[in-house]
């Protein structure tokens, strides 16, 4: 069979390609050894979202007479229910991901898939059986998987990965979980509302550690009033398993501690899928497990591509999105912009949740930037207040000397849904006082957005 384009993985930057290079004209197929739709789909972003939405209506409900609620009985976690729902999410997701490549008339190839020089594409099947294809442009979309630490092999069942975190048969007593970044942090806050009782361990001085120092300390608040026991400037040393018990050596600033716990999840991290599919072969160039590539994602080798988690960048669902449409509109001659790297946003979908986009203000400094930082508290938001949910703030970094807005971050409800106000700002060159102006909703979490910049330039009403 001969192609166009043949795209290897379908996770959101494999199928987006594939429906990206159909729209233009090719004849794309896309080869899945899988579920379609990656882990993203199946075993990251939607499901793990389903959880938390559970997470969040139980607790509604936990709380429901401070909204002047009153409930007969009392309400129930009931894991193995509320995972049923999240899979049933995730299986709805991957049947349109089905519908989508049909409707588009892409060839969906079950198999593992393995480039081969020439631009051929080898693919064995389930049964072992092997076919060959061929194509003029070959895009690798293989993603990646949970990291295990040689100290910490994941067992499937005693210390575990992100994986069976999702699908756990019944809800633990405790659970140490390793390592605070989205991944870390959003599994400690859904089994810790559902009544697990959590430590959290990081190996750096905050959690969220890539996120502005006042957002992680925020967020370590917020995690301490909930109950979890949060653990920074630590590592886990070594986990005993005794019966049904492990014990975990966790070396702390002060001293060496071991906490006992039913299960230990480890979320320090992805590895990429580079293994076994023929980059040896072929000769494309990699380093440190990610595919060298250019702007526009070519490799070394004409003809092959890569997208996604396989190269550098953010490890981020609606990064590959992007990557992939860039490059098959690359592919196919039109006029196109690298992408910005510097106005990626990132969320965490914890409570609070965290958006971020550009600079923290440390990075700002340290790049000799003289900033105007301007802050607002949720305390001070009349929307906030009514949905009981204060905790939080929005903070902007601004260039002093040119107005350039340097980067965005918010902790507190539903932060996950204002940030693209500052991506889309940034992008066209907004200004502060341009924000300032536009006249946002009241009363909203939006307005929040414009009073922490209204903030930075000495404007702010509601402070």
């Amino acid at each position: 069979m001969n192609y166009d384009v043949i795209v290897i993985g379908s996770g959101p930057g494999g199928y987006v390609a594939a429906i990206r290079a159909a729209q233009l004209g090719f004849k794309t197929a896309v080869i899945e050894k899988s579920e379609l739709g990656g882990v993203c789909l199946n075993w990251g972003c939607i499901p793990t979202k389903a959880l938390l939405k559970s997470a969040q209506v139980y607790n509604y409900l936990k709380h429901a007479a401070s909204y002047g609620i009153t409930l007969e009985g009392t309400a129930t976690a009931d894991l193995p229910a509320m995972v049923k729902r999240s899979r049933e999410v995730a299986d709805g997701m991957s049947k349109g991901i089905q519908f989508l490549l049909k409707k588009n008339k892409i060839d969906h190839i079950q198999g593992f898939g393995k480039v081969k020089p020439g631009k051929n594409v080898e693919v064995t099947d389930s049964e072992g059986t092997v076919s060959e294809l061929s194509a003029s442009h070959i895009i690798i979309a293989t993603g990646a998987r949970s990291r295990e630490l040689p100290n910490l092999k994941q067992d499937g069942k005693k210390i575990i990965g992100y994986r069976e975190a999702m699908t756990l048969p019944e809800k633990p007593k405790s659970l140490v979980v390793v390592g605070s970044g989205a991944i870390g942090s959003e599994f400690a806050h859904f089994y810790n509302s559902i009544g697990v009782q959590v430590t959290l361990v990081e190996f750096l001085p905050n959690v969220v550690p890539v996120e502005d120092e006042e957002v992680s300390k925020q967020l370590e608040r917020s995690f301490k009033k909930a109950g979890i026991k949060v653990m920074t400037s630590s590592s886990v040393e070594s986990v005993e398993i005794v019966g049904e018990i492990c014990k975990v050596s966790i070396k702390t600033p002060k001293s060496l501690e071991v906490i006992e716990c039913d299960i230990v999840l480890s979320a320090v991290g992805i590895a990429t899928n580079l293994e076994g599919i023929g980059l040896e072969e072929t000769g494309i160039a990699n380093e440190k497990g990610k595919v060298l590539v250019d702007s526009f994602y070519r490799t070394n080798i004409e003809g092959y591509y890569a997208i996604g988690d396989i190269v550098s960048g953010p490890a981020l669902a609606h990064v590959a999105s992007h990557e992939g449409i860039t490059c098959v509109e690359k592919i196919a001659g039109m006029h196109v912009e690298a992408i910005d790297y510097g106005n990626i946003p990132g969320c965490t979908y914890t409570s609070p949740e965290i958006a971020s986009v550009g600079m923290t203000e440390k990075a700002a400094k340290e790049a000799g930037y003289d900033v105007k930082i301007g802050k607002f508290p949720f305390s001070a938001s009349g929307k906030a207040s009514a949905a009981g949910s204060k905790d939080g703030f929005i903070k902007v970094v601004f260039d002093a000397k040119y107005g350039e807005w340097l980067g965005a971050h918010m902790i507190g409800d539903n932060v996950t849904e204002l940030i693209a106000e500052v991506v889309v700002a940034r992008k066209l060159e907004t200004t502060g006082h341009e924000i300032i102006k536009s006249i946002h909703p009241h009363p909203t979490m939006s307005e929040a957005v414009m009073e922490a910049v209204a903030a930075a330039y000495g404007e702010v009403i509601h402070l």
